[in-house]
Parts: structure tokens; sequence; C-alpha cells
């Protein structure tokens, strides 16, 4: 009974993560931009878009494929959207990892009608072998099948509607060369002015009916890694403190309790940051330090360090990359208030 007891609750505590992380997911959406208009930032990738888009309209033609590459969070996923949306097609969505074999991209690539929008995150875990198979896709709307194996295998190549692949990556270096220069478009997106974010973060608190004043906003903005993802997810915390702990109304100092009760500075680092940088300074002299070290010394895994913390320190100038390691710089130093060693 015991054991049944607690399969149970950890159905239970299962079941309420789905949903809430369903939930969370749900309010992402909603406070996507719907159109290049709505899209705050990027200017330079939305003035090439808006003359793409005006032009593929006015031939009735498919795009060319986008490849956007860039941090997590930072727009990727809402620009795909609203290609599709601004060329009134249809977005399939996918990502590398799910795609296993052939079969797998055989059957997507079947199912897209005229101008439909195929889009895969995280393009660069795609495998060799279904890699090939995209091809010809790409370059000649073909798909080329071989069917049974050995000396009966048979060669069948089916035509397929044209369509638009939007590629998105964190990795553009992990792109194999064939794939990546079979984009016409290539964009990298990089970390949002502060003035930028702090639009975003008004432009979310609207839709979700939050008091906000600008200076608040100007706060969370400050803390937000530049990312809009992380803005957005700072607002909603927010939100919950100043429910608690105010009338519901967010002022800057009220925002600021909360940030610092997140453990988030003046800057956007986070606990993991600043451990991060303690660490290479305190058990390694600032370094350098290879990667691997780091990650066994601060338990985090390599990927979790190279693909979402080490941006940010890199773009701050807080961590350097050399044929060594990694290295503290003076202005980590400077901002942990730990005094260099000479």
């Amino acid at each position: 009974m015991i054991k049944s007891s607690k399969k149970s609750a950890s159905q239970k505590k299962s079941k309420n993560t789905l949903v809430r992380d369903a939930q969370i997911e749900e309010i992402d959406r909603s406070l996507r931009p719907e159109s290049l208009d709505d899209f705050i930032g990027q200017q330079k990738i939305k003035d090439n878009l808006s003359i793409c888009l005006e032009a593929a309209q006015k031939r009735k033609d498919s795009l060319d494929h986008f490849l956007l590459y860039g941090s997590p969070g930072i727009g990727k996923t809402s620009l795909a959207h609203i290609i599709a949306k601004e060329m009134r097609s249809n977005i399939k969505i996918t990502s590398g990892p799910v795609i296993k074999k052939a079969g797998d991209l055989a059957a997507i690539l079947t199912s897209l009608k005229r101008h439909d929008i195929l889009f895969i995150d995280e393009i660069h875990r795609l495998s060799q072998t279904v890699e090939e198979i995209l091809y010809p896709a790409l370059e000649d709307f073909k798909l080329d099948l071989i069917l049974g194996k050995g000396p009966s295998a048979k060669s069948l190549q089916l035509d397929l509607p044209p369509f638009t692949l939007v590629g998105a990556t964190t990795k553009i270096g992990a792109l194999s060369s064939p794939l990546r220069t079979r984009f016409g478009h290539i964009y990298r997106l990089n970390y949002y002015e502060e003035q930028d974010i702090q639009k975003i973060v008004l432009r979310s608190a609207r839709l979700l009916k939050i008091a906000l004043p600008n200076d608040a906003a100007l706060e969370i903005a400050k803390r937000s890694r530049r990312t809009p993802r992380i803005a957005n997810r700072l607002l909603r915390r927010v939100r919950d403190y100043a429910e608690v702990k105010g009338d519901g109304y967010i002022t800057s100092s009220l925002a600021t309790e909360a940030l610092e009760l997140l453990e988030v500075d003046n800057l956007g680092l986070d606990e993991v940051d600043r451990r991060l940088l303690k660490t290479l300074i305190e058990k390694f002299s600032g370094g350098p330090t290879g990667l691997s070290t780091l990650a066994h010394a601060t338990s985090e895994e390599k990927e979790t360090i190279e693909e979402v913390y080490e941006p940010f320190l890199l773009q701050l100038g807080f961590l350097d990359r050399t044929p060594k390691g990694r290295i503290a710089t003076l202005e980590a130093y400077h901002h942990l208030n730990i005094k260099p060693q000479k």
C-alpha cells in the first residue's frame, strides 16, 4: 500500500509539473509578437526580412530558406512564426533531436503543402543521414528514398511542393558546410539593447494586464541578460512578488527587492554565473582552466556552461576563452568585489 501511495503521489506531481509547464508555454506563446511591426529590436534583420517578404509576395513565390542563429531566448522561434504569418502560410514545427532517422524527415516533408514553412529548431543536431535527405529537398524540392536493402533495393524520387525551411541554432559552427550553404538567408540575432528590452517588458506587461511604470520596467530590463525570454520570466516573478508582498502594483524598489530575492544582480548575473566566476577565481587563481575542469568543479554540465552561461559572461567581458582555457578578467574581479592577486 505504501509503494502504491508513493507511486500515486509521484504521478500526481509529474502531472502537475506537466500542467504547469504547459501553462508557462501558453503564456510565452501569448507574448510572442505577431508581426514585424510588433517585433522589437534586431532592426537590421527586420529591414532585410521586410524586403524579402514583400518581394516573395509580389512574385507569389516561396521564400528562400532561412538560418537563424544566436543565444537561447533571443527571438528565433518568434521570427519563424512571423515569417509564416506575414506570408499567410502554415507552419510546421519540429526539432533536430526529434528527427532521428530519414523516415521521420520524409514523413514531415511529404506532409507539406505549397508555400508551407518548416521550422526546425536545434537544426545542428540533425544526423548526417537525415541531412543528406534534406539536401535535394532544399535545392530541387525532391525527396530521394531508398526502398529495401541489398541488391533488391530500389531508388524512388518524389516531387515536393515549394516550401521554406527556417532553421534555428545556438551553435552555427556545429552545422556542416554543405547544409549551411543551402540557406539563402543567414541572420545572427544579437543580444538586445537595454532600451529595447524595456519596451518588450512594457509590451508584455500590457498583454498580461500588469500595471508597470517605466522605471520598474527598466529595472527588470537591466537584469534580464538582454534576452526577451528571461525578461518575460522575470516580469512574471516580479508580478508574483508584488501580489504577495505589496498591493499588486509594481514599483522600481519593489522590482529590485523581488529580483534580489531571486539572486539576480544589477547586471543580470544569477547564482550560477557568480559561482562559475568565483570558482575560476578562488580555486584556479583566475585561470586559464579547461572547460571540463570547470564543469567538474562547479557540478555543472559542460554543454550548460558553454551554451547557457558563457555567452553572456563573454559579452560582459567577465570571461575570456583562450587556447589554454577560460580566464576570469579584471572586470569579473571588480564585479564580485574580489581583490586580484599580484
